[in-house]
């Protein structure tokens, strides 16, 4: 079963619409909506905005629904000149870009779990291979591969993508990601991020992702579409 966690109705919307035999279920005020696409299993919700929500989220979803592998769809920002409104980017990894215990003594962005230090949380090659290779046949798409950067910050300036951007190595900024990465990565489920850039680098306003947010996310509903038929 494929699971598909994003943060807008608007994300959700066109997932849901692809499915058949659909069952609610609600936990935690969060609708989970099951049924088949293309006589695949899959199962979706809208988590809400940032990472707690998200977080709690899947462990939710994993719980209930057992999926074999999750995949984290929306929109996010740009931190690149050359990743543009409506370009998609894919993880190979992600990091929690607000998560700051340095006067701790450990660096900027790593997570301290009861076990082991880490910043990145590596995604699932043979999931982000697949979501790439959905995309080639969307001829007005540039698909990017890297890092994506998540926090609990709307990022609106310029100054701060910069400083995210050359502090991870990021390519793109959201604000779930890294944390159902991160359940995921503790629950072993394989995982990968989908984002669709709504908002680009260099003239980034709060009305220009309102603008773009639907464009966006309807690209990347076409490519988890195209991921589920393969």
């Amino acid at each position: 079963m494929l699971g598909i966690i994003c943060a807008l109705a608007v994300e959700v919307e066109g997932i849901v619409n692809m499915m058949e035999q659909k069952e609610e279920k609600t936990v935690a005020k969060i609708t989970y909506v099951k049924g088949t696409v293309g006589g695949k299993e899959v199962v979706c919700c809208e988590c809400g905005i940032g990472k707690v929500n998200a977080a709690m989220s899947t462990q939710i979803m994993i719980d209930l629904y057992h999926p074999d592998v999750i995949i984290n769809s929306g929109i996010a920002g740009s931190l690149s000149g050359d990743i543009r409104i409506g370009d998609i980017v894919i993880s190979d990894d992600c990091v929690q870009h607000d998560m700051d215990g340095t006067e701790m003594g450990v660096e900027h962005g790593v997570i301290q779990f009861n076990d082991e230090n880490r910043a990145e949380i590596p995604a699932d090659k043979a999931t982000a291979d697949r979501l790439y290779a959905a995309c080639q046949g969307l001829s007005d798409i540039s698909v990017f591969r890297g890092r994506i950067a998540s926090g609990d910050i709307f990022i609106v300036s310029r100054e701060l993508r910069q400083r995210v951007a050359d502090m991870f190595g990021a390519l793109a900024c959201e604000m779930e990601g890294a944390a159902v990465g991160c359940v995921c990565y503790r629950n072993g489920v394989p995982f990968a991020i989908l984002r669709s850039i709504s908002d680009d680098y260099n003239n980034h306003e709060y009305m220009d992702f309102m603008e773009f947010r639907s464009i966006a996310a309807e690209r990347s509903i076409r490519v988890i579409g195209e991921f589920i038929k393969g």
